[in-house]
């Protein structure tokens, strides 16, 4: 860690420095940016001597260019001669799907309780009946009224229900609403072209006669639905129907060095055999969005990352805020100085591969190879964005100890560091910490990592899962006013 390029890592230390944290490899001017990653992270806001911890008490933001030197990294991709395979289950219209859920989705935050109240008939013993399927789970969220129907924030919310009711990770859904709300049912499926179908039903608490008799209704609809999804059974196919979310929460110093890395030559992996690998969380490659951007496959994708980026800067001015207040309490505890710092560990989640297509929130992944989907750092609304999107599978990397799950993809947590890894181990499903014991090179646990998400999609259960998360962490991301 320096003002130049690192010449002797014989630095004697001045002080307790905290795990993951960082010291001075040479002198560092007041003014002079301080570089880790080979990256500038900050400025130093004071002298800082060699030896000495690098941190938010003598480094701070500052304005720089960005080379975004468009499509300048762009490389072929080496696929494998014979792809890796799982057992996924294949839906009538061809989709692959890793679970087999049956779904209920609200329109609104008035109909949640009816909607948790159809999910609680069906616990493990009324399941039992039907071993074939992983669960049924009631999807709520806090909005769907009293914003403008034609603004923005409806967008994104039916732009992520739409998603949710077309994932195949759903054999079947159930959309519950309240009846007078704003984002009426019939509204929602005539934007998405969507069409009730016997899998794929709707109702209202206020057309049902009210709450009871709704719930009554919703279970009588999901108990057909099940003799359907328990025919599905499992059988091989290609590592190219997967599409990966990739995602980090909880981040700390090691995050960048071990699990991030790891994941991402998992991805570069999984983009060999076919398959897709999506990167999100803006605010959170902020500053380190050059690295990208080298890698689009054209000036176009590029362009339409940083048109992102601006947004970004935009929106956080409008609400008077800064980039900057992302990294977290947590992050900076675990050694993280400034937003630069954190997004230059998290772009390294998303492998060597070219970037082929950047999305918008929700919006559904078409492309295979690596690609960037536009959402916000907080992990659920991430992650809600990347499962509406079609992401079968999701790994979070963590240091600092994230306990979470999305349904209806299983989601995989991977520690950064070993000590995470034997206190917080009911969580987490595979330790990279191991890569700074020396015991596995990054690429060994890459490997490892792809292996794992083959098993896992084959019906392996994740540790979340095994715990019952993935209901409570649905969030739509909302933009706008609520009136």
């Amino acid at each position: 860690m320096g003002g130049m390029p690192l010449v002797d890592e014989n630095t004697v230390v001045s002080g307790l420095i905290p795990p993951g944290h960082k010291v001075a490899t040479s002198d560092i001017a007041a003014g002079a940016p301080v570089r880790r990653y080979g990256q500038i992270i900050g400025f130093a806001s004071q002298p800082i001597r060699a030896g000495e911890h690098v941190h938010v008490h003598n480094v701070a933001m500052g304005e720089f260019d960005r080379d975004y030197a468009f499509s300048a990294d762009v490389k072929p991709i080496g696929y494998v001669a014979q792809s890796a395979t799982f057992q996924g289950l294949v839906r009538e219209n061809g989709r692959v799907a890793t679970r087999n859920y049956i779904g209920i989705l609200t329109t609104v935050n008035c109909s949640a309780t009816v909607a948790k109240g159809i999910a609680g008939r069906f616990d493990g013993e009324s399941l039992a009946r039907f071993p074939n399927v992983d669960g049924v789970v009631a999807l709520t969220h806090p909005m769907g009224c009293c914003i403008d129907t034609k603004g923005e924030g409806m967008r994104l919310l039916q732009r992520t229900l739409a998603g949710y009711a077309r994932h195949p990770n759903f054999a079947g859904i159930l959309v519950v609403g309240l009846g007078c709300e704003a984002n009426q049912i019939a509204g929602l499926f005539g934007a998405h072209a969507l069409e009730e179908n016997d899998l794929l039903r709707t109702f209202t608490i206020q057309d049902s006669g009210g709450t009871s008799k709704a719930i009554a209704k919703g279970a009588a609809i999901v108990l057909d639905m099940l003799g359907h999804a328990n025919r599905a059974t499992r059988r091989s196919v290609p590592a190219s129907h997967l599409v990966l979310g990739l995602e980090c929460g909880g981040s700390d110093g090691y995050s960048g060095i071990t699990a991030n890395p790891a994941l991402g030559a998992a991805a570069d992996l999984l983009v060999r055999h076919g398959g897709a690998a999506v990167l999100s969380e803006t605010p959170e490659i902020y500053g380190a969005e050059h690295l990208l951007t080298r890698r689009a496959v054209s000036p176009e994708v590029g362009r339409k990352l940083i048109e992102r980026i601006r947004w970004w800067e935009d929106h956080a001015a409008r609400n008077h805020g800064e980039m900057n207040n992302n990294p977290t309490p947590g992050n900076k505890a675990g050694g993280l100085t400034t937003i630069l710092e954190k997004s230059l560990g998290a772009v390294a989640k998303g492998g060597t591969m070219n970037l082929q297509a950047v999305y918008e929130y929700a919006e559904s992944i078409i492309d295979k190879g690596f690609s960037f989907m536009d959402t916000p750092g907080y992990d659920p609304i991430s992650v809600t964005g990347l499962v509406a999107g079609g992401a079968n599978v999701v790994c979070f990397t963590t240091g600092r100890g994230s306990a979470y799950g999305c349904a209806p993809s299983p989601s995989l947590k991977l520690s950064t560091n070993t000590a995470l890894w034997h206190r917080q181990q009911e969580d987490i499903d595979i330790n990279c910490g191991s890569i700074l014991d020396g015991e596995h090179t990054v690429q060994q646990m890459g490997q490892a990592i792809f292996e794992l998400v083959l098993r896992t999609a084959s019906g392996e259960k994740t540790k979340s899962e095994r715990h019952g998360y993935g209901q409570n962490e649905f969030m739509p991301w909302f933009v706008g006013a609520v009136m």
